[in-house]
C-alpha cells in the first residue's frame, strides 16, 4: 500500500513514519509513505500557500494551486491514487471507511490548515473525511489517524492478525476488557474466569462483556449490532424457505 501526504508541515511526520506499526510496515516493505511539502509547489520566492478569503472575513485560506501541482506530481509517478481531503465537513472516519481506503491500494491525504482550503481543492478530491466533531489546527493529526488505522489492516503488518480482528470497531461491538499481570493490584483483581484456562468460558465471558460495554457506552453501535443480527436471521429464513421450495 502507498500513502502520499500533502502538508505544509512535513517535519511533523518524520518520527511518525519511523515509529511503531507504521514504521514496521515500512521496514517490512508492506507500505510506502511519501510526505510532500506543499510549499515546494508554489511559484513565488516566499513560497506562499495561502491568501485572504474573497468576500472578507478573518483568517487565511489555502490556495488551490499548490495542491493541484502536488497531485499532478504524485499522479505522474504511478497508478492513479484515491484522493482524500481531510475536512471537518467530511464523512465520519470509521473502521469501515478505513477498510474501503485500504482497498484502493494508493491514497493521497490532503492536509489543510489556517481557516481552511479553497473550495476547489475539494473538487480535486474523491472524498472528504473527518475524524470527529471538533476543531483541530490542521489536517496533519487526522492524516496520522487515517494512516495508522489503514496501515494496521494490511496483512502481515501486525504479527497476530487475530488481534486486529478482535479490536474494537473491527466488527460492530466494542472489545471486552483486557488484563495482564499482576493478578491483583490495589485490591483490583483479574476476573477469575480469565485465569481458569477454560477457553470456551473465556470466549463466552469476553462476548458478554463486549455486549455489555457496547450497550452502555455506544448504544448506537449496539442498535446496529441488533439490526445486523435481524438481517442475518432474515437471510437465513429466506434461504431455508428457498431450499424448501426447491425440494418440493
Amino acid at each position: 500500500m502507498t500513502l502520499e501526504i500533502a502538508t505544509i508541515f512535513p517535519e511533523l511526520f518524520e518520527q511518525f513514519v519511523r515509529t511503531s506499526i507504521v514504521g514496521r510496515a515500512i521496514s517490512k516493505g508492506l507500505a510506502t509513505i511519501g510526505v510532500h511539502n506543499l510549499r515546494e509547489f508554489t511559484d513565488d520566492v516566499h513560497r506562499t500557500v495561502d491568501d485572504y478569503p474573497y468576500g472578507g472575513g478573518p483568517g487565511m485560506v489555502m490556495r488551490v494551486e499548490p495542491f493541484k501541482r502536488c497531485l499532478d506530481a504524485i499522479r505522474s509517478t504511478g497508478a492513479r491514487p484515491h484522493v482524500v481531503h481531510l475536512s471537518p465537513r467530511g464523512e465520519l472516519f470509521t473502521h469501515r471507511v478505513a477498510q474501503e481506503l485500504v482497498s484502493h491500494g494508493r491514497l493521497v491525504l490532503l492536509c489543510g490548515h489556517y481557516k481552511g482550503v479553497d473550495e476547489r481543492v475539494a473538487r480535486l478530491s474523491d472524498r472528504e473525511i473527518s475524524i470527529g466533531d471538533y476543531v483541530l489546527s490542521g489536517g496533519e493529526v487526522p492524516a496520522m489517524v487515517v494512516t495508522d488505522a489503514c496501515v494496521r489492516l494490511i496483512p502481515g503488518v501486525v504479527g497476530d492478525f487475530d488481534s486486529v480482528q478482535q479490536d474494537s470497531h473491527y466488527g460492530v461491538l466494542l472489545s471486552a476488557p483486557e488484563y495482564t499481570r499482576p493478578e491483583e493490584f490495589d485490591g483490583m483483581k483479574v476476573p477469575s474466569v480469565l485465569l481458569s484456562g477454560d477457553h470456551e468460558k473465556i470466549r463466552q465471558w469476553r462476548r458478554e462483556r463486549s455486549l455489555e460495554v457496547t450497550r452502555e457506552r455506544r448504544p448506537d453501535l449496539f442498535r446496529r449490532h441488533l439490526e445486523l443480527l435481524g438481517e442475518l436471521e432474515s437471510a437465513g429464513s429466506e434461504k431455508t424457505g428457498a431450499g424448501g421450495r426447491e425440494q418440493s
